[in-house]
């Protein structure tokens, strides 16, 4: 094992050692012995065995990293953890252990990794069979399985969480540290695990929770830089204006937040306002985007959506929505009206207990701007459901329909609601989430439907001729010309250094992942920032390829340009320890291909090499460090490289130089 390798490893490799005479038992005769036959170690491929390339990648790269080689080549027995209730007994290690030895002793000769397959199932049943799996997801496993089989700490004490208040951020983030150590220490936590500070801020009551919290790998969320033009039309929720189409650009790849701030400045979103998005279809609201992580891929680009233009946040609030029919075309059965046409119509309703009437004065403003201003009724009236009939004659059909009507604010509420419910001639009726039946709605009623009113609208020849209703019609479809467009001619691409700056930007907590407020005493969508305080020996970086929603799956072929060498992380970490914050790449989990299938690779460098190969299971050959980077990295390892090597490795020195 010494041409071309550390010769530390193959001094760990004594005959007669207790682990050594423990592993030849285990393996059928392997023992140091076979170890001498060979010429160089490393550079065996793992045969597959049925869809388990997976495992085969991230193998290579746990196997591959110079700490675990080092540290799994001696005698660790002294460190298995046989009591530990979240261990495997110490058998998962002693598997791993086992194949490691294998790889590194074994020459070019491909190893079968049954036994380790068969141990894997064994502890993970998510991973038994011979189903494609996600070699992150057994990455995780793997290291959390490794750290509990080699903890050293065998009886975990019990530590009560503080609730920190005003304390410096070295005293918290040294104490939880203390305390983590105090329950998990083991050559995973020395070697492959960090400290991240994690800040959440109470929207409510601007309650401030800093904690401190071991991590293993980032996971860095992949900003796109493919841009999708969406054609969005806004209503006036509070019926202050007409409705207005807008086209914008927004990332492919990004979620409803993006849209509705892009939105937003499209529309000259006010301070206070807000914009509630909808999917229209068949007249109705299909669904409401209210979950501001909803990708936009959810959104095709046949589907018609709508934003609802109010002025304050509408959380909690109880939605008013009105569809409209036309009774001219329609054939009365039962009560029901008949046939719907054009776009619904939202507002909120801040009543506990509306009546009728409070539905009909609902109804009058959301549909006065479609005042026709030639109506009779406008003929005869100064003023119109709060608006002045100047100014609807501005707002005319003749018009291009983008000025907005000006509010009379000298009416009242009381005299605004007279006047609305005489001359609204529209016959209301109270429908349920299937819009199956219809009850009419008088001024007395009392509307008791939850958080939630529909209501239909009835359209006669008298009302057409009163409104216009073409504004509510030829909703346009999502899709624009243009189509998609790229800043890349060929391929996109973004930089590691942009998926860390994401993973960072503080955001909110999504309505599935509320925090509970210690103040409020209730559960809080609170902001939540994320810093690096400190960072490990071996860092991981996992790049968030697959996403998955309700509606779809999809992968991000997105290439990422990291950094091979000096990769500098200092201006990222809020603590200085004294180490040094430059690491070096030196291995790769690569991913080709889509969903339901595809295939793993790796690429590892042999350090005391410095060259780079390629893992295609069995299959072993050396690679251009030029080649490793690809839109296929899926996982990224890197080791740290030492400011006090400097003066003892020339080779370090130029890595930390820059290459």
């Amino acid at each position: 094992m010494s041409n071309g390798h550390s010769s530390s490893y193959s001094l760990n490799l004594q005959p007669g050692s207790a682990l050594n005479s423990s592993f030849t038992d285990m393996d059928n005769g392997f023992g140091a012995s076979s170890v001498r036959r060979v010429e160089k170690g490393g550079l065996a491929g793992l045969q597959n065995m049925g869809n388990t390339c997976f495992m085969n990648s991230a193998l290579q790269c746990l196997v591959h990293t110079p700490q675990l080689v080092e540290y799994f080549l001696q005698d660790y027995s002294e460190e298995i953890n046989t009591q530990n209730p979240l261990g495997m007994h110490g058998e998962l290690a002693l598997a791993f252990g086992d194949l490691l030895r294998k790889l590194w002793s074994s020459g070019r000769t491909a190893v079968a990794p049954r036994v380790f397959k068969g141990k894997l199932a064994l502890f993970a049943p998510q991973f038994s069979g011979y189903n494609q799996h996600d070699s992150q997801e057994l990455l995780a496993f793997l290291l959390d399985g490794l750290h509990e089989d080699l903890n050293r700490v065998k009886q975990k004490p019990y530590i009560e969480m503080k609730d920190w208040s005003g304390e410096p951020d070295e005293e918290i983030a040294d104490e939880c540290w203390r305390n983590h150590k105090a329950r998990n220490d083991s050559v995973i936590v020395d070697v492959c695990q960090g400290q991240y500070k994690s800040t959440l801020v109470c929207p409510i009551c601007s309650k401030i929770s800093v904690t401190f919290d071991p991590f293993m790998y980032l996971s860095l969320p992949l900003p796109s830089t493919v841009t999708r033009s969406m054609t969005v039309t806004v209503f006036y929720g509070d019926g202050s204006g007409l409705p207005m189409p807008y086209t914008i650009s927004v990332l492919k790849h990004g979620n409803c937040r993006d849209l509705s701030q892009a939105l937003g400045t499209a529309c000259c979103l006010k301070g206070g306002e807000s914009l509630l998005l909808a999917e229209v279809f068949d007249h109705k609201i299909y669904r409401l985007l209210e979950n501001p992580f909803e990708p936009l891929v959810s959104i095709k680009d046949e589907d018609r959506i709508v934003a609802y233009r109010f002025s304050g946040k509408g959380t909690g609030r109880r939605k008013l929505e009105i569809i409209h029919r036309d009774k001219s075309t329609l054939e009365l059965l039962k009560g029901n009206v008949g046939k719907s046409f054009g776009t619904p119509l939202i507002t909120y309703m801040d009543d506990d207990s509306p009546t009728g009437a409070d539905i009909y004065l609902a109804a009058c403003k959301l549909l006065s701007p479609l005042k026709r201003a030639c109506s009779p009724t406008m003929a005869h009236s100064g003023k119109e459901n709060g608006l002045l009939s100047e100014a609807n004659a501005e707002t005319s059909s003749s018009c291009n329909g983008q000025c907005e009507p000006p509010r009379d604010q000298s009416m009242g509420d009381t005299e605004l609601e007279d006047t609305s419910s005489q001359e609204l001639s529209f016959q209301l009726f109270l429908t349920d989430d299937r819009y199956s039946s219809c009850k009419p709605i008088f001024k007395d009623s009392v509307i008791n439907s939850g958080n939630q009113i529909k209501v239909v609208v009835e359209w006669t020849e008298k009302e057409q001729k009163l409104y216009d209703s073409s504004y509510l019609k030829d909703l346009p479809e999502v899709y624009h010309k243009t189509g998609y467009t790229t800043k890349k001619t060929r391929q996109e691409a973004v930089s590691l250094f942009s998926c860390l700056e994401a993973f960072l930007t503080e955001e909110p907590l999504g309505p599935d992942d509320m925090w509970y407020c210690p103040s409020c005493k209730e559960h809080r969508q609170a902001t939540k920032k994320l810093d690096l305080w400190m960072l490990p020996d071996i860092l991981v970086f996992h790049l968030k390829r697959f996403s998955y929603s309700r509606y779809l799956k999809n992968k991000l072929d997105t290439f990422v340009d990291f950094p091979i060498h000096n990769l500098d992380l200092s201006k990222y970490v809020k603590k200085n320890d004294g180490h040094s914050f430059t690491y070096e790449l030196f291995a790769i989990s690569n991913h080709y291909g889509g969903l339901g299938g595809g295939h793993y690779t790796a690429f590892a460098k042999l350090i005391d090499e410095n060259r780079w190969y390629s893992f295609d299971d069995s299959r072993v050959s050396p690679v251009n460090e030029d080649d490793i980077k690809t839109s296929a990295a899926y996982v990224l390892f890197y080791r740290r490289v030492r400011t006090e090597s400097k003066a003892e490795s020339g080779e370090t020195s130029q890595v930390e130089a820059g290459s």
